[in-house]
């Protein structure tokens, strides 16, 4: 540590000492103080996976698999109402020390009220209803190059969304997505507008979601209007699930499909034994191409939970698929072998 942040550090701690010695704070009056400030909170992540194509190239990589860091606060606006807040930064690079910056890139960022009996409103960058409600498989893993996932293009920004209480175990969710004629459309992070030179125009796309809960069973179905895809046509996107938990052992099925662009299926088991967990999924995409070109996915994972703070993991990825879905000529195999570790407050 640089001497001058250990002067500050000790300045700091000094100076709320003799704060607090000259006021008369009673321990609940104390208590009351820190519940009252905002929670911090991050992690490391790192990751080393081998990636090879059949035919192709292949690589080892060492990298920083998402570290965050964020801060979050929620209060009582009124009686049975309460306002929240989360900032959450990514883009640590925990693994490069000459990069010059850091934590540039915003994961989260939002704010709202909820109260047990109008639901919650929150507006901002957050995980949008479809992926909350249907998109799981995708979602879940560490690494996740080679998993599928859902074909809809609504992002995660610029989001107004609504979460109903649950009626009897079901629970009613929206989103808009409000995008001036001045906004930068880029849903799929690939740093190109996604509406071309339409990109000046404004449009609202939108999900709606629907979530029931029925003991051990659980199902879901959503949709994304697609509003601001750069393609021929904004076909809707509709979106499945089902999930049913037996103690140890949980299994989901989805199914995803976007009229003019693909048709998704997925179905994944977790099984939780002690400080372990293991994974298997397998996913399938069939393109609505002139060859109706499939990719497929299978992935492997097993978790070991360290500490209630830390954990381990391996993951393997088995890609295939028809001919050519990997960029080399008559073959289509690409597997990945990756192991990695978080260290979460």
């Amino acid at each position: 540590m640089k001497k001058t942040l250990l002067a500050s550090a000790i300045a700091a701690v000094s100076f709320s000492g003799a704060a607090l010695a000259q006021e008369d704070t009673s321990a609940s009056q104390l208590a009351a103080k820190m519940d009252s400030m905002p929670t911090v909170y991050g992690n490391i992540q790192y990751a080393i996976a081998h990636d090879n194509v059949d035919g192709g190239d292949s690589e080892l990589s060492h990298f920083d698999n998402g570290s965050t860091l964020g801060i979050k606060h929620d209060h009582e606006v009124a009686q049975g109402i309460t306002g929240f807040f989360k900032l959450e930064l990514e883009g640590l690079a925990a693994d490069d020390k000459d990069r010059e910056s850091g934590l540039e890139d915003l994961d989260e960022a939002y704010i709202g009220i909820k109260g047990d009996s109008f639901g919650q409103i929150w507006v901002g960058s957050d995980d949008s209803a479809y992926e909350r409600a249907v998109d799981e498989i995708a979602n879940y893993y560490e690494v996740a190059t080679l998993n599928i996932g859902a074909d809809y293009t609504t992002g995660e920004g610029d989001l107004i969304q609504y979460s109903s209480p649950s009626f009897g175990g079901l629970t009613l969710m929206a989103a808009v997505q409000i995008n001036g004629e001045g906004d930068f459309l880029d849903a799929d992070d690939d740093g190109v507008n996604d509406l071309g030179d339409k990109g000046n125009k404004k449009s609202y796309p939108y999900q709606l979601a629907a979530v029931y809960e029925m003991d051990a069973l659980e199902f879901a179905v959503a949709m994304d209007s697609n509003e601001n895809a750069d393609s021929a046509s904004n076909e809707n996107t509709y979106g499945l699930r089902a999930s049913y938990d037996m103690g140890a052992l949980r299994v989901t099925g989805e199914y995803h499909t976007t009229k003019d662009a693909s048709d998704t299926f997925g179905v994944i088991g977790y099984y939780s034994m002690g400080a372990n967990q293991f994974a298997l999924s397998y996913e399938m995409n069939v393109a609505d191409d002139a060859a109706d070109t499939e990719t497929t996915t299978v992935t492997l994972q097993a978790l070991h939970n360290l500490s209630d703070h830390m954990y381990v993991y391996f993951e393997g990825y088995l890609g295939g698929g028809d001919d050519g879905v990997y960029d080399v000529p008559g073959e289509s195999e690409r597997s990945i072998a990756s192991i990695g570790a978080v260290y979460a407050f």
